[in-house]
């Protein structure tokens, strides 16, 4: 994503990964060195899972943000699925979210985290549990007066019935990795939101509707993401072997929008840098 403000600093176009690193194949010491150097050049996003290493991973990068007093100047991800409890099932429960949240915080050391993840969809998962979850979280943005990040996948009729009693409160909220339909933009843009679009918007094949949709996205509700290392554009010159997708990338889909919308590449991606800062400071 371009990038965005957190805690009067703007967060890192790349962050540290964490699967299978610290706490599995590295000891703190080593830990410590290699998120130090990350630091030193200007990355403060931290992603891991309250699952890695069996907790470890969290634990280490906990200890060494403690000991070194850097809470406050990193954005801490984490992500939500596999159960860490013996009597708790994998999946998206409120029980096992509620559990799980607790521990990434006692992992971490710290009462709050940045973002939570849900790491896989959950078919299992009862609908009025999720529904009150997910209003839950909408109530937290609105009292912290913090931006939503929002996301679905063929439930748009169900989420716009969630957020609608909220609407007059929610002051700002992005719909990530948006793949939609016309009436489904429509709505959201109805509700004042703004619409993320990743390299998804780069596979003509699939994209027909909405690749004609986006003349109709005003510029000042547009946003420009990845879903790294997910969503790699289809028309990418070069990929990468494992076809991961990266933050490098973002000029390309910005020049493939500006193309469909007839707009100077640069303008879009001054504008879409400028929404970014603007919504999330």
């Amino acid at each position: 994503m371009t990038p965005l403000k957190i805690n009067n600093n703007f967060l890192s176009k790349i962050g540290i990964g964490s699967y299978r690193n610290f706490g599995e194949k590295l000891d703190i010491r080593k830990s410590q060195e290699i998120i130090f150097g990350f630091i030193d050049q200007g990355v403060n996003l931290i992603d891991s899972s309250v699952n890695y290493a069996d907790g470890e991973c969290e634990k280490i990068i906990g200890d060494i943000l403690k000991k070194n007093k850097l809470r406050k100047n990193l954005f801490i991800a984490s992500k939500i699925f596999f159960s860490t409890h013996n009597n708790i099932e994998d999946g998206l429960s409120r029980k096992n979210i509620e559990f799980s949240l607790d521990k990434i915080k006692k992992n971490y050391k710290t009462d709050f985290i940045d973002c939570v993840q849900c790491h896989r969809y959950d078919p299992k998962v009862n609908l009025h549990e999720l529904v009150e979850t997910f209003e839950e979280q909408i109530k937290i943005s609105i009292q912290s007066d913090k931006p939503l990040f929002l996301h679905q996948r063929d439930a748009h009729k169900d989420f716009i019935k969630v957020i609608e009693p909220y609407k007059n409160d929610i002051k700002k909220a992005v719909v990530h990795c948006f793949t939609g339909t016309q009436e489904e933009l429509d709505d959201y843009l109805e509700l004042g939101f703004h619409i993320g679009l990743t390299g998804w918007i780069c596979d003509e094949r699939r994209n027909v509707d909405l690749r004609k949709s986006l003349k109709n996205i005003p510029l000042d509700k547009l946003m420009i993401e990845t879903d790294c290392p997910y969503l790699i554009p289809r028309n990418l010159n070069n990929k990468p072997k494992n076809n991961r997708n990266e933050p490098a990338y973002l000029p390309h889909i910005a020049n493939e929008i500006a193309l469909l919308i007839n707009l100077d590449k640069d303008r879009l991606i001054d504008i879409t840098y400028k929404n970014s800062i603007n919504f999330f400071s």
